[in-house]
This record gives C-alpha cells, structure tokens and sequence, in this order.
C-alpha cells in the first residue's frame, strides 16, 4: 500500500498539471476545457488512483488489459477509462465486458482489431465506442501504428465499416524513448488534414491524442486534445521484479 505522504503526492502533482495545461492551452488561444487529462495509473494501486478520483478527477487511462479489468470494477463507476497503446485482437471482447465504463481506446492500429471492437461492442449491446486510430509519427518498427500514408484507409474503414464504434480522432506515441519531436506532432497534424478532408469531418471533430509527461505542454501548443500524463502525476513506475 502507498504511504499517505506519497498519496498527497499525488493529488499535488495532478493540480500541478492541470495548472500547466490551462497555461499551455491559453498560450494557444484555446481554453483549458479543450484538453482532457489521462490520467495514466499503470503499475499503481487502486488506493492511489482513489484519492486522485476523490480530488475530483474522473479521467483515467491503463496499458494493460489484465491491470484494467481487475482494477475498474473496483473503482467508482463515473470513472472515464481511456486504453491506451497496443490492443490484441483477441482480448477486445473482455475488455469491453469486464469495462462497461471504459470510454475510449487510443490505439486502433488495424482493421482486424477494428473488426473484433465493433462486434464486441455489437454483441454486448453498449453504446458504440469512441476509437482512436494510431498514427506510427516516428517510423521506428518497434512502435504500433499505421504509417501516415495508410491512416486515411483506417479511418475510413472504422467510420464507415463499423457501425459500433466511433472515429474520433488519431493518436500518436512518438520516439523509442516515448518522447517526441515537433515533427511528430506536425506529422500527426498533417494526418488530421488529410483524413478530415476525406471524411468530410470539420477537424475540430477530430480529436488528437498526443503528448506525455515530457512534452504535454508542447503538444497542446500544437493542438493536442488529450495528454496522457503517467509518472508526473503518479510518480515512477513500479513494475514487478523479475525473479
């Protein structure tokens, strides 16, 4: 269990953060209600999530399909879970069912799981789901993601082909490091264009989901319309030590 000092942590951090968004935000003429915070709780336990839900945040994200549906029924139920990065295909249908408040999926990077999404949310009966379509803005083999020349097609097929689900918008991870450059984000920038014009979508329509602990506020100035903020919030990662 986390020591109270560091739950207090915490709920400081995450004023800290959404402090530097509305600066970030205004810095871009935009208001600070046009960027959501993910709060990333990967690795941490459910006392430390509960006491940044008890500050009043209610956005949450996770990795792992294991770590969410263990850790959701446990928590309120006006939680907002966003899945973020890499899904497997074959474990869409439980995360749906086990997460009936799960509200988006940052990270379709295939029709296939785009396939097995829209029937798992068909055969539970739930609202359609918001997806993201995940942009590879980096080029490196080891990060999910469509190439930006393949992300029209993507998004095309969700929109049109899958009647459950809902195209809200792209998402992108950047370097091998996680951080990311300028470029990325233009590249994802570029992205929206192109596939708003297809689509015959307005881009403020489109959301962008861009920008972590290193570079949120870059991301914002750029336009970013969800930050998903980890280890600044929550501290260091804990992961299991290998035996």
């Amino acid at each position: 269990m986390a020591a109270p000092a560091a739950e207090g942590l915490a709920v400081t951090a995450l004023r800290s953060v959404i402090h530097r968004v509305r600066q970030a935000a205004e810095r871009s003429g935009r208001r600070a209600d046009d960027v959501r915070v993910v709060a990333v709780s990967k690795t941490k336990p459910i006392s430390l999530i509960t006491q940044v839900y008890e500050a009043g945040h209610r956005c949450f994200g996770e990795n792992y399909v294991q770590e969410i549906i263990q850790k959701a029924p446990e928590l309120p139920e006006d939680i907002e879970w966003h899945y973020i990065g890499h899904l497997q295909s074959n474990k869409a249908k439980q995360l749906l069912t086990a997460v009936p408040n799960l509200a988006m999926v940052h990270g379709v990077d295939n029709q296939k799981l785009a396939n097995y999404l829209d029937r798992a949310v068909s055969s539970i009966g739930r609202q359609p789901l918001k997806v993201l379509v995940q942009v590879n803005t980096s080029g490196e083999e080891s990060k999910s993601g469509v190439d930006p020349s393949n992300c029209i097609e993507l998004a095309k097929h969700v929109k049109l082909d899958c009647p459950n689900l809902e195209f809200s918008g792209l998402m992108t991870i950047g370097q091998p490091d996680y951080t990311s450059t300028p470029e990325n984000f233009k590249t994802l920038l570029n992205c929206r264009t192109e596939v708003c014009k297809v689509l015959g979508m307005a881009e403020s329509r489109c959301e962008l989901s861009m920008g972590m602990s290193c570079d949120f506020e870059l991301a914002i100035e750029m336009g970013s319309t969800n930050v998903r903020i980890g280890s600044t919030i929550f501290g260091p990662r804990e992961y299991p030590k290998r035996q």
